[in-house]
């Protein structure tokens, strides 16, 4: 008796799974676009970061110029009352009380320049380049009045932020897999064919068929997923509102702290002008021979702190413009 060959072929191929395949790849295909979302974010994060470390690079290159300012002050101050101590109309304590003025004005353009050298590292690391890069930046700290339109701020981040983004795709992705679990409890629709032979009788037979899986019984493994399903698409739903909540309620923070800047501001500036009046005065008093050391000193510390607080309100409205802008979605 000879030897028979047997050849055959077996496919099988799902036809109809009632959806369950589409709904997968749906679920994967939202979770995938959420992973671009977060790159996005990414983006945005770095931006506000990049533009935080520039405004505080030109506020310490702002606090320099003052210091300066009051250092030149503090000398000129002290040339006066060491001419007038030497045509004896003025006290010895009155040179001593600009000497010291002199010093502290030092100190402060010192610990400037430090803060200038910190602020450059940081702007430097922001923006991923090294960290001995001596970098030269544009100077934009300068008050340029906006007006907001709260609603449609609040409409754009909505649209532009990728947080939301993230929270309906994830949402969406919930609802698919919730689409496939229930459409679990359905069966598959398979078709299978079939194509052999024998060696020995050279015939060749092929078969087509149908098959229906359905299973039946399964521990209630089925009904479980199904329900956690369910409980994760609710809590997605949730965390989309939420999600929208934290926005609007950022947009909201961030309107605030533009408008306030802006306020002091203009608080600041009409402090400024005060100050160097109120110098002027007490320099000419202190030079007419009426005024005295401490009068003039005060006059100067308080022209250097409104510079310092304007410096302090015209960085702070940068900043809050770029954190408006994060709020916003935009870079």
């Amino acid at each position: 008796m000879g030897d028979t060959l047997l050849a055959q072929v077996l496919l099988s191929q799902v036809l109809f799974d009632f959806g369950k395949t589409l709904a997968a790849t749906e679920a994967a295909r939202k979770l995938a676009e959420v992973a671009v979302e977060d790159v996005e974010l990414q983006r945005q994060l770095i931006s506000l970061t990049v533009k935080e470390a520039y405004t505080n690079t030109l506020f310490s290159q702002r606090l320099i110029r003052v210091q300066e300012q009051a250092q030149e002050r503090a000398e000129l101050n002290l040339r006066s009352a060491k001419g007038f101590f030497e045509v004896g109309t003025r006290p010895k304590s009155d040179v001593a009380r600009a000497e010291v003025d002199v010093a502290n004005a030092k100190l402060d353009l010192i610990r400037a320049k430090n803060a200038l050298r910190t602020a450059i590292v940081a702007l430097n690391i922001a923006m991923a380049i090294n960290v001995d890069t001596p970098t030269q930046i544009v100077d934009n700290l300068v008050y340029q009045p906006i007006t907001l339109d709260r609603q449609a701020l609040r409409s754009d981040s909505l649209r532009q932020r990728p947080e939301y983004r993230q929270a309906k795709l994830r949402a969406a992705a919930a609802e698919a897999t919730e689409r496939q679990t229930f459409r679990n409890f359905f069966p598959d629709v398979s078709g299978t064919g079939t194509y052999g032979g024998t060696q020995s009788q050279l015939n060749e037979a092929w078969t087509l068929g149908l098959s229906l899986n359905w299973s039946l019984f399964d521990g209630g493994g089925r009904i479980a997923r199904y329900q956690e399903a369910k409980a994760n698409l609710e809590g997605a739903k949730a965390r989309v509102k939420s999600t929208e909540l934290d926005i609007v309620q950022n947009v909201e923070q961030a309107e605030i702290a533009v408008e306030e800047a802006q306020e002091r501001i203009q608080a600041a500036q009409t402090l400024v002008v005060s100050a160097q009046e109120n110098f002027r005065l007490a320099q000419g008093r202190f030079d007419a021979g009426v005024g005295t050391i401490l009068e003039l000193t005060d006059a100067q510390l308080a022209l250097t702190q409104a510079q310092n607080t304007e410096s302090q309100a015209l960085a702070d409205y940068r900043i809050a413009l770029a954190r408006l802008d994060r709020a916003v979605g935009r870079r």
